[in-house]
């Protein structure tokens, strides 16, 4: 980055820590146990263009780079996991049209995304389909200038209080291979298009998490991404990688505020006539925290740099996604026994990040995914 670039970058990370310190950190206990959506958090961040942040000038928005938004991920995840999520899935949505919508619907959808005013997530994952997308059987047929959609999705995040999202559909269910028979549609709400029910969660509480069924949902054609059927698996492989590096991000801001949580007791807490951070049981586990967190933060630069250039990074995400949940995993457990019983308890914040950490495991692709993905890039970039 240039000079500018970088004071720039600092006073838009600056303007976040206030907002996170001022309108979330003091709130996000009660909202949390309560599993409350934060109505609230979410207006401010329409004020402060969040929504917009990696959406193009041209469009309205802020148009940082993968690399700030990271950071941006990454501080929020500190201060509670629930509300990066909130962005996540929006700015999938916004980056498949941004590459691949055509001008006319960038030029319609963009700017109304970076206000928040259509604001939501992607549809992806269904009852009997997960990490094969291609499995999906959402159907979507063409009906004069409509498409009829019908089929049921789950797991979408900002399906309750959001009100648009990027529909990953069967428009030719026969088509061999798979994925040429798949389309990317954006979906407002309308009749037909029914939120079932939110999901109860273990952790990731406030989010709204859905189920979602679509009866003779009718969308029209010109909501069609990039106005070709048969392009929907790549334009949301495209996204997955920014939500990939999104989600390494958070691990590492769950990571780092296990990492805090736990030097900070650590020096307050006394056994045996001196402070728990002077015996060496945990100051081994202190020494390991923190080289993962720092470790997870470097992947996730590396991931999000390869992203900003242009170059393909599945292996680069994969990676990062991998490390630095995996690291959110550990720190919160070991945040955990270091706090001892109080570590147990719902006063305090440490319990919830073993709660949210699994998630990160799990979401955008399990980490066992991760790691085949990693190995049969690793062979295609290195043939023998």
């Amino acid at each position: 980055m240039t000079p500018e670039q970088l004071e720039n970058e600092q006073m838009i990370l600056d303007s976040v820590d206030k907002f996170l310190e001022s309108e979330v950190r003091p709130y996000a206990h009660k909202l949390e146990a309560a599993d409350e959506y934060p109505q609230e958090i979410v207006d401010r961040m329409k004020e402060l263009g969040l929504f917009g942040c990696i959406i193009d000038p041209e469009y309205g928005g802020f148009g940082l780079s993968t690399t700030t938004y990271a950071k941006i991920i990454e501080r929020m995840s500190a201060v509670w996991m629930s509300v990066s999520g909130i962005l996540n899935s929006h700015l999938i949505m916004a980056a498949a049209v941004q590459k691949n919508g055509t001008e006319a619907q960038k030029r319609h959808y963009l700017p109304k995304f970076a206000t928040g005013e259509l604001r939501g997530g992607v549809g992806l994952t269904e009852p009997d389909c997960g990490t094969d997308l291609q499995a999906i059987r959402t159907v979507a047929l063409r009906d004069g200038d409509d498409y009829v959609v019908n089929g049921a999705k789950t797991w979408i995040t900002n399906s309750m209080y959001g009100n648009t999202i990027a529909l990953l559909v069967k428009t030719d269910p026969h088509a061999q291979p798979r994925h040429q028979g798949m389309s990317l549609f954006i979906a407002e709400k309308g009749p037909g298009f029914k939120v079932a029910r939110k999901l109860n969660k273990l952790g990731y509480k406030g989010i709204d998490t859905c189920e979602l069924v679509f009866e003779n949902y009718r969308i029209p054609a010109d909501r069609l991404i990039g106005g070709v059927e048969g392009k929907g698996l790549q334009q949301v492989l495209n996204g997955l990688e920014l939500g990939r590096i999104n989600v390494a991000a958070r691990g590492v801001g769950v990571a780092r505020a296990a990492l805090q949580e736990a030097v900070a007791y650590s020096q307050t807490r006394k056994t045996f006539g001196k402070p728990i951070c002077q015996h060496q049981a945990i100051q081994l586990k202190l020494g390991e925290m923190a080289t993962r967190t720092e470790a997870a933060r470097l992947l996730v630069e590396s991931a999000a740099n390869a992203y900003d250039r242009g170059d393909r990074c599945d292996m680069e995400a994969g990676m990062a996604k991998y490390f630095a949940t995996e690291a959110a995993m550990e720190n919160a457990l070991e945040c955990m026994r270091i706090h001892g019983g109080y570590g147990y308890s719902k006063e305090y914040n440490v319990e919830r990040y073993f709660r949210d950490a699994p998630l990160l495991l799990i979401g955008e692709g399990t980490n066992e995914m991760q790691r085949i993905i990693i190995a049969k890039q690793l062979i295609e970039r290195n043939p023998s």
